[in-house]
């Protein structure tokens, strides 16, 4: 079987697909399934790109493809169908919801992450929801099989999509094996290179709206107020990740509250950097409240961090009983969860332990053997690998 794989996601303009991408590709490379892996790129990505496909195409079993056209171009909707009646594949997967619609000489693989755009409307401008609804509706209309990133998002996508729910199939993210505790040495190089304290709160991610760290921000305070009371303490909390285009109102809101001592912003992290960024820190908070899986606190708990998280769509699913978790929309309560595990060691080590083992219940090996699965099924039993 040749399995065609839309790589041009794999570029800065979409971090967490990106990420999705690389880990399937790399994890579909490395399985001895008998089958072609056609890796189909953008000739500029190969220079540009963060990510290293020109590993994974050297791999056994994995050929390139050129298409010079961009995910959003309108080249692409009669050049991909081109390109895949060319190559001879068997079935095509694209990471995403814009995607060639009509005109495929084979069936169709897409990957759908979450549903806020319907969820939370509010976070998408007018053309923006306009975009996301229609991509969305084409592309699930179109797919031959529907893949998504945990139950919750299935549960949501067969709610608003009920005439799509017998094509979905959930294949849960992992955390890559370069997320473990990293030595000593790596995280004071890490710190000293982005001018961190000793000890820090860490968050990671975009700034987007549903993040809810204006929410984090207010629980921050509040527990600084109770750390005021106490023995006071030295802990800053970190906001790792790159602001949304104009967002500058989180920095301001942290100058108004008089919080720019005690609240980081760094952003450029290099991607190498990430491990040792979340080993050095003593917890890891995410108080989104609207995720399809929740990658961050999954790579934190495989770094041997304690996490605190919000108990809200797909992250109990993720987290299970090895975070604590707390009500998204409760700023006391989210200070409470920070001030209990700051002030807690034996806490936080019990939750280090639970997470480490927590994030060996996911792999890229099993992700890609569960969406090996849907390829060879589409394909028919002559191509099965099992």
């Amino acid at each position: 079987m040749r399995i065609g794989f839309d790589a041009r996601y794999a570029t800065e303009h979409f971090p967490g697909i990106g990420r999705y991408t690389i880990g399937l590709a790399r994890a579909l490379a490395e399985i001895s399934h008998g089958h072609t892996l056609v890796l189909i790129v953008d000739p500029r990505q190969l220079r540009e790109s963060r990510y290293d496909l020109a590993a994974i195409a050297a791999m056994p079993g994995v050929e390139t493809a050129h298409l010079a056209a961009g995910p959003f171009s309108f080249k692409q909707h009669v050049a991909l169908p081109s390109l895949a009646r060319r190559l001879g594949l068997d079935v095509l997967h694209s990471p995403y919801v814009v995607k060639p619609y009509l005109g495929l000489p084979c069936p169709s693989v897409v990957t759908v992450y979450d549903l806020i755009g319907w969820r939370y409307p509010r976070t998408l401008s007018a053309r923006g929801r306009l975009f996301y609804r229609l991509t969305m509706d084409l592309a699930l209309r179109t797919a031959t099989r529907i893949l998504t990133i945990s139950e919750s998002s299935r549960a949501d996508l067969a709610y608003v999509y009920p005439r799509a729910a017998s094509r979905l199939v959930v294949t849960p993210l992992a955390a890559e094996r370069r997320f473990q505790p990293q030595p000593a040495e790596v995280i004071a190089q890490v710190r000293q290179r982005y001018a961190l304290p000793n000890d820090y709160v860490l968050y990671v991610g975009s700034q987007k709206a549903h993040k809810n760290l204006e929410r984090l921000v207010r629980a921050w305070e509040r527990m600084l107020e109770f750390e005021a009371r106490q023995t006071p303490g030295a802990w800053t909390l970190v906001l790792a990740g790159h602001a949304e285009r104009g967002q500058t109102s989180l920095h301001q809101f942290v100058k108004q509250r008089g919080l720019a001592d005690r609240v980081r912003f760094v952003p450029n992290v290099a991607d190498e950097d990430l491990p040792a960024l979340y080993s050095g820190a003593t917890v890891f908070a995410f108080p989104s409240y609207y995720e399809g899986f929740g990658l961050p606190p999954l790579e934190a708990m495989a770094c041997g961090v304690p996490v605190i998280c919000a108990y809200a769509s797909s992250l109990p699913e993720v987290v299970g009983e090895a975070a604590l978790t707390v009500d998204p929309f409760n700023v006391i309560e989210m200070a409470e969860g920070l001030w209990r595990l700051l002030n807690n060691p034996l806490l936080r080590r019990d939750l280090a332990a639970r997470g480490a083992r927590r994030a060996r219940d996911f792999s890229w090996r099993r992700t890609a053997l569960g969406t090996l699965r849907v390829y060879e099924g589409l394909a028919g039993p002559a191509h099965s690998s099992v």
